[in-house]
């Protein structure tokens, strides 16, 4: 009986050693060596979207009469914007917001009295888009024009696109993969390696920012639309095999 148990025990000590080698082996054809490498890719490019708004508006007693003054107005600007060379397709003009204005009334000893209706408000904004980037930066820096012409016009700062980002971007990535594949050869070749199989790519956050500039990254990715020259840059991050 003791003979028959000790064989049994054997038995089963060499099946379980042989599992395990066999499952370690396993894990360690699994568990093959790795790297990670990070590739930049940027683009510097000059903005061919140009967008500018601004905002003017009348204040009268009588709702009709701030209406027409209104409507003057726009007249005025539309022609204005006309004989710089701009088309009727390049201005928005938006619909007219009226507000009732009053002012607060004190009695002779200082005491608060009640509100006063003064007038109608009604203003307007208008927005220009064109592929002109030069021609409308000018019309930005002599918008004085029209004040002396007697409008209130509020200028804002232009802002500045890029109508072909999509292509921009996809040349952007290829080179940004490729520097990481460089990065991962220089480092195995150092390593006294080589890199295998691809085991995983992702993509960075793509920024764009004043080219020149100091301006800061962003982790949620910036996007500067106040600068005509810009600068792009996207991240890969590759994981290679190595052999």
């Amino acid at each position: 009986m003791k003979s028959y148990l000790s064989s049994l025990i054997i038995g089963i000590s060499i099946i379980t050693t042989a599992f395990i080698f066999a499952n370690t082996y396993k894990n360690r054809n699994d568990n093959k060596k790795s790297i990670s490498v990070t590739g930049l890719g940027s683009k510097s490019f000059v903005s061919d979207l140009i967008v500018w708004s601004g905002s003017f508006g009348k204040k009268n007693m009588n709702l009709q009469k701030a209406y027409a003054l209104l409507d003057n107005d726009q007249e005025v600007i539309q022609n204005y914007m006309l004989s710089k060379g701009l088309t009727n397709n390049n201005m928005i003009f938006s619909a007219v917001d009226i507000s009732k204005e009053f002012k607060n009334t004190y009695d002779d000893e200082g005491n608060y009295a009640g509100k006063v209706f003064t007038g109608y408000k009604l203003t307007q904004s208008v927005q220009i888009e064109s592929n002109d980037v030069e021609l409308v930066e000018s019309i930005s820096r002599e918008i004085s024009e029209l004040i002396n012409k007697g409008i209130e016009f509020n200028s804002q700062n232009p802002r500045y696109y890029y109508t072909k980002l999509a292509e921009l971007k996809l040349e952007m990535i290829a080179e940004a993969t490729k520097d990481a594949n460089s990065r991962a050869k220089n480092i195995a070749i150092n390593a006294e390696s080589k890199i295998g199989d691809l085991k995983y790519a992702k993509m960075g956050v793509f920024q764009i920012v004043a080219q020149n500039s100091s301006e800061s990254y962003s982790w949620g990715g910036a996007f500067n639309t106040t600068s005509k020259r810009k600068t792009a840059s996207i991240t890969m991050k590759l994981e290679y095999e190595l052999e």
